[in-house]
């Protein structure tokens, strides 16, 4: 690993970097399908993120440099800026091309990513990309966008630049997050509260089942759908515009006009999970690690039975979790298919819940899963010392 992001830049661009700015990566602690159905979600920032080292030039042009990658750019200022290939940098020049086309005057920059989030892990490292490079041009050119701002345009860039129909919480999550707290976000409304969430003597780990997700987007999109036919069910005697407009109680009440029962499943699991983010924040802010506990083991079950994306290799990292008295609880985290798991575990006993793990999840899958160390951190903002990767 690089020891020194400075002396790095230093030896690519042949100058010191001026200003260094971090955003950190996301996890959603619970409420997981929510974001479409009108309901609350729970992420917070982690300590893993992107940094971004810049230094302005006088050449009137951007280029692009990553620790990460082996492409590298060179675009013109005042390009017709268009996305390339799947290269990375797409993400930062779909930012500066959303600066330009808002009329915002900006002028050539020297530019270094180096992330150290896991890519493809489904820990929001394009909507950190995203995020730093916005708020590092807004402080550099005081651009006066407002953070809810560069919240926005970072979705839109990946919605109409990159071309991936996401929702908000993602870059939400990474500007506001706050170190110790979680995010009830109403992705809806974005009206959100943070949430006391000190983990105590425990932190997150995080489990990177290495599945490549391929059935996410299908799925996902089948999953849309069936929600939005339950709904339509349901509005044959309710006044809602969401599923998640109704609690537990009322959904058990006319559950009985979606006549498929799948549908009924996911409709149950959108309701009830939707009520778990509330039970796990009051959990949190009381500081009752074992009812939050109890909360994301519950959510799992319901993701897994009721809306059917786990899979085996989420399911065994769930499955030994259970097992080990140093584990408050665990959950698949994200679209599901593959991706991360997370685990409540006590500081002391993380080593060897990782050696654990790995060797249960080996035997059970033939490949080893990656597990991360994390606590809850900061959202984006700027890095006034040297940084050390």
């Amino acid at each position: 690993m690089k020891a020194d992001l400075q002396q790095e830049f230093i030896k690519l661009y042949g100058k010191e970097a001026t200003d260094t700015y971090f955003s950190p990566g996301r996890v959603n602690l619970i409420g997981e399908h929510i974001d479409y159905n009108g309901g609350l979600v729970m992420p917070c920032a982690i300590t893993f993120g992107s940094y971004l080292l810049i230094s302005p030039n006088s050449d009137n042009v951007f280029r692009f440099k990553s620790l990460n990658f082996s492409e590298q750019a060179e675009v013109p200022l005042n390009a017709d800026h268009k996305k390339t290939g799947e290269v990375w940098y797409n993400y930062p020049v779909g930012v500066i091309a959303h600066f330009q086309n808002d009329g915002k005057d900006l002028q050539g920059l020297d530019m270094l990513f180096y992330g150290d989030i896991p890519i493809g892990s489904g820990l929001s490292s394009s909507a950190s990309i995203e995020v730093v490079t916005a708020f590092a041009l807004n402080d550099l050119f005081n651009a006066s966008y407002s953070k809810l701002d560069l919240v926005k345009l970072s979705q839109a860039v990946e919605n109409k630049f990159i071309g991936v129909n996401c929702g908000i919480m993602d870059q939400f999550a990474v500007a506001f997050g706050e170190k110790d707290k979680a995010l009830m976000l109403n992705c809806d409304t974005l009206d959100y509260q943070a949430v006391d969430s000190n983990l105590g003597d425990y932190l997150l780990a995080i489990i990177n089942t290495n599945k490549p997700r391929k059935l996410a987007e299908s799925k996902y999109n089948e999953r849309v759908q069936e929600c939005q036919t339950a709904l339509a069910a349901l509005k044959q005697e309710l006044d809602i515009n969401y599923l998640c407009d109704i609690d537990s109680e009322t959904f058990d009440k006319h559950k009985h006009l979606i006549t498929d029962a799948v549908v009924q499943g996911r409709a149950k699991h959108v309701v009830e999970e939707n009520d778990r983010v509330k039970l796990a924040a009051k959990a949190l802010s009381n500081n009752n690690l074992a009812e939050f506990g109890r909360l994301m083991y519950a959510s799992h079950q319901s993701l897994r039975d009721l809306y059917e994306v786990s899979g085996v290799e989420l399911d065994t990292v769930v499955d030994y979790a259970k097992t080990n008295p140093d584990v408050a609880g665990a959950r698949m985290t994200g679209a599901g298919f593959g991706g991360c798991a997370i685990a409540l575990v006590k500081k002391d006993a993380f080593d060897k819940f990782s050696e654990e793990v790995t060797a249960y999840y080996t035997s059970k899958i033939g490949y080893a899963p990656s597990v991360y160390a994390s606590l809850i951190g900061n959202g984006v903002g700027v890095l006034n010392e040297v940084v050390k990767s």
